[in-house]
């Protein structure tokens, strides 16, 4: 009996061995077929942005098997799905370069064109304030729009943060500024990021307002998103009748297209897979 029992502890590990290898060496960008019976879906094909919106000239290309955010572009904007999900869980690549900094945004409520040179001669407002009136006013124009402007396309949205922990000053001195993290509202549970050009694995499940978001396998954050701690956050940075504020407690929009950020550094995103949760 003992002999029977190891031979088929010894066979169970041959074929958990076996689809362990296999799995190692799915290429990037593919479905398998328990993913596909599953209902997952790809959000990248690899090779196009097909799927994706069209955004401003020099923000995003594919490299290498990978949506890149180039650096420095004339016009930061985030990169788009042009179809919109719910309830859903995500999978995706990330690693960024030394010192970068960006992220993956869910439930956006709206969006507006930021650009200080575009305000009224002599108005001085800090970038809150700019994205308020600029929400309000709606003036800014893409055509308008000059190199070394700082100018961004700004989603009003809920954040999984993208960066360089080591490097980068965010991290370094706000908890809930780090990988994983729900961006200024809830700070990662463990530290779980792999350094800056490596590839981490990210997750974001999302049932109503219940996100989770996971960072190389570890459930980093659990919250809901009109939690007392997150709806704190919010009022903090953004005051008291700015339409941010609003946007972001109320959450009128439960469906909405996914972003990955344009933080005028370069990020790589690969294996972007979806399934909606029903």
């Amino acid at each position: 009996m003992k002999g029977n029992r190891a031979a088929a502890c010894g066979r169970l590990f041959l074929l958990m061995a076996a689809a362990f290898l296999a799995a190692a060496q799915t290429e990037p960008n593919q479905l398998t077929a328990a993913e596909k019976k599953a209902g997952w879906r790809l959000l990248f094909d690899g090779k196009t942005r097909q799927g994706w919106a069209p955004v401003a000239e020099g923000t995003w290309t594919v490299e290498d098997g990978c949506l890149k955010a180039i650096p420095r572009p004339v016009l930061r904007e985030d990169l788009l799905t042009l179809e919109e999900f719910g309830d859903f869980e995500l999978v995706f690549e990330w690693k960024v370069a030394p010192g970068a900094n960006s992220g993956v945004k869910y439930l956006i409520q709206d969006s507006v064109l930021v650009d200080a040179r575009q305000l009224p001669e002599g108005m001085r407002l800090n970038f809150e304030q700019q994205v308020g009136w600029f929400l309000e006013h709606r003036t800014a124009k893409r055509e308008l729009v000059k190199p070394g402007s700082g100018a961004q396309v700004y989603p009003v949205a809920f954040e999984y943060q993208v960066i360089d922990d080591g490097k980068h000053p965010d991290a370094l001195f706000n908890a809930s500024s780090r990988a994983g993290s729900l961006y200024r509202m809830a700070a990662p549970a463990r530290a779980a990021a792999k350094p800056a050009g490596e590839f981490n694995q990210g997750r974001i499940v999302l049932r109503g307002l219940h996100a989770e978001h996971w960072l190389n396998g570890v459930k980093v954050v659990d919250i809901r998103l009109d939690d007392p701690q997150a709806r704190q956050s919010v009022e903090r940075r953004w005051k008291e009748g700015h339409p941010v504020r609003r946007l972001l407690t109320e959450i009128p929009k439960r469906r909405a297209p996914i972003a990955l950020q344009h933080h005028d550094d370069a990020a790589w995103f690969r294996n972007l897979k979806i399934r909606e949760l029903r």
